[in-house]
């Protein structure tokens, strides 16, 4: 489990429906349930993860937030405290063209059971407009899968729009783009 010290600094976020926290070591088996889940993948990687790959994320998710001073967090219903996702901003250093080192991506993965209760848009604008009140950054974007139509209509309510297409990883994407100025603040 993460110190005290290293959860106490990651903000919690409360929507009305969720409350979305720091990754700990308590949320390795809801979070490798979801990774594992070829529904969940199917869109993302195309893979599903193994328990190790999803230890891995969860120790990435803390250690970003540690190294830039944003990251993912944990989202949990607000009444139950039942895992639903996992929703956040990380520099993902990825190797694509065109580049976006240094500029940080939004993403957003939710277990099947809270897919479809518009919990993805309440969750993404909450870590956005928590991101544009403490960080200086301008711009995020976000990468999609063509295909997804759920995860293109979360990013345009968050004030996405479609940057350019690109390949990635042999498939196709596309690279939206939120300017962070004022007039793009979401409600």
């Amino acid at each position: 489990m993460p110190s005290a010290a290293i959860s106490n600094s990651i903000p919690i976020l409360k929507t009305s429906r969720t409350i979305m926290r720091c990754a700990t070591a308590n949320d390795l088996d809801e979070s490798a349930a979801m990774w594992a889940n070829e529904e969940v993948v199917r869109r993302i990687t195309g893979n599903p993860f193994t328990r190790a790959e999803s230890w891995g994320r969860l120790l990435r998710y803390i250690g970003h937030w540690q190294i830039m001073g944003f990251g993912y967090w944990v989202v949990e219903d607000r009444a139950t405290g039942e895992y639903l996702g996992e929703v956040g901003i990380a520099e993902n250093l990825r190797d694509i063209s065109p580049s976006l080192d240094g500029i940080p991506e939004a993403g957003w993965v939710l277990a099947p059971r809270a897919q479809g209760r518009g919990l993805a848009t309440e969750t993404v604008k909450a870590a956005i407009n928590w991101f544009d009140e403490n960080q200086k950054y301008g711009k995020i974007y976000c990468i999609i899968d063509p295909a997804h139509q759920a995860s293109i209509r979360v990013a345009e309510k968050a004030v996405f729009r479609e940057k350019c297409r690109i390949e990635y990883m042999g498939e196709p994407a596309i690279i939206m783009e939120r300017d962070g100025s004022a007039d793009n603040t979401i409600v």
